[in-house]
Order: C-alpha cells, then structure tokens, then sequence
C-alpha cells in the first residue's frame, strides 16, 4: 500500500509512520519542518515537506507522490494543533490560523487526492478527531470547535464518496501523551495573562501540568487501532480509544448537558 501521513514529526503521525513502514508499506511521511522527521529516514519512511496553510506545498506534495507511485491508497490526517486559551482571550487571527491548519487544510489534501482514488475505486481517508469532537470544555472553545467541524466534514464525505469505494474514517483518542500539551498549555499561558477568568484557568493549568506526560495513551496505541481500521474488511466510521473517552461519551449519552457540564468543570476544578 501507498500511504500518506500528515504530522509526521511528532505524536500519532510519527508512532504511525513507523509502525506502517515497519510492516512493509511505502509510506510518506509529511510535516513542515522535514529535519523533525530524520528519524524516520531509518524505517525508509519517504519525507515530504508540506505546509498545510500553502496550497502549492500541497499540491507539489501529492504531485510527486503521484508520479513516483501512481498510486495512493490510504491519506492519514494527522496534522494540526492545538490553541487553548478563554474565547474572550483567543483573538480572531488565530482562530482562524487553527482553522486553516486543522480544517481548511485537510480538507484541501482530501480534495487532491480525491481524483486518484476515484480513478483507482477505492481508497481510505482517515482523520485523526478526538473525544473532544463529542463534547465541550471551558477555555478550549476553538479546539472543540474544530473538531466538531471535522466529525461532520468527514460524515458528509463519508456518503459522498460511498459510491467511488472509498471509506472515511474517524480516529477519536482521548487524552495522547505527546509534546501537543505543552506547546498548548505555553500558548494558553500567553492568551490568559490578563485574562477575566483567571481563576478558573489557573486550576485548568494546574491540572494539565499535573496530568502532562502521565495521564493519556501512548501514541502507539492510536497507531495500532489507525493501523487494524486500514486493514479491516469492515472498517468502523469511528473508532474512539481510551477509557476517559470512551466513558465521556457514555456520560454524555445519558445525562443532561448542564449535569454533564459540572462534571467537566469538576475534572478541570480538581
């Protein structure tokens, strides 16, 4: 198989480049910065340099794959990142820059390779969600916001493209142990300086510094489920990973929002 994978120098792109490449797959590894993925040169993973916010880098990207291979049979979305801070505190540029990286851009790579797998009658597209999809938190409006947006994109995709043999699939983890966190609890930081909710958002600190590098998944772990839904005859439109996601989702389920509410804000509270 030919796959690609975005956010290939860290995190879950990462543990999966390695882990697809490890089983006999041509994998192309993409991120922004090609030396953060050096390490992967060992496991003949193939680097791309690929700016999601830069429709050139992207199509110069799937171009080359195209033509080396004439092929691409899965498109891993990994890429993106994370900007927590209070909505009041987060300002409209970057909102829109978390946008343009996590949704705008992904949606952008599908439509590229969207052509080819059409021709081809089959293919895997696999975005990389999270529990956050499903549920809201304060001081993280636009991060949820962003996955909600790509839990609907991709169950719109999903039916258009049924027909053409091309399934779509969400990965939803709970909380990864990855260095994610730390660059968003730095920026969460820098929003809330002044902030009007600085209470609340100092326990919320406090309990991502305490939960950092501790309390999550291993990346491997959502490699491994990434990798059994590519290979499943009968792939499910979402996989969630993890118990705190997977008892989240329960919650949220069957109780009330405001109850569910309270019990988010005594998570953070803690």
């Amino acid at each position: 198989m030919v796959i690609l994978i975005t956010g290939a120098s860290s995190g879950i792109g990462k543990e999966t480049a390695r882990l697809l490449s490890s089983k006999g797959h041509v994998v192309y590894g993409a991120a922004r910065r090609i030396e953060k993925m050096d390490d992967l040169r060992t496991y003949d993973v193939k680097l791309l340099s690929m700016d999601l916010t830069d429709d050139e880098s992207m199509t110069s990207a799937i171009n080359e794959i195209l033509r080396k291979e004439n092929k691409l049979d899965v498109l891993i979305n990994s890429a993106g990142y994370g900007s927590l801070g209070a909505l009041e505190d987060v300002s409209i540029s970057e909102a829109r820059h978390q946008f343009q990286v996590n949704v705008f851009g992904m949606a952008r790579l599908i439509q590229l390779v969207l052509p080819q797998m059409r021709k081809q009658h089959s293919g895997k597209i696999i975005n990389i969600s999270s529990s956050g999809g499903f549920f809201g938190e304060p001081h993280a409006s636009w991060y949820h916001a962003i996955k909600y947006a790509v839990e609907g994109l991709s169950d719109s995709l999903r039916m258009e493209v049924k027909e053409f043999g091309i399934d779509v699939i969400l990965i939803r983890p709970g909380s990864v142990i990855s260095e994610w966190i730390s660059v968003a609890i730095e920026h969460f930081k820098s929003v809330s300086k002044h902030s009007a909710y600085k209470d609340s958002i100092t326990s919320h600190i406090k309990m991502l510094e305490k939960a950092k590098g501790i309390v999550g998944l291993q990346p491997i772990v959502v490699a491994k489920t990434i990798q059994r839904a590519i290979f499943s005859r009968k792939a499910k439109a979402r996989y969630t990973i993890g118990k705190d996601a997977k008892a989240l989702l329960i919650l949220k389920r069957i109780i009330p929002d405001k109850i569910f509410d309270k019990i988010i804000i005594s998570i953070i509270n803690k």
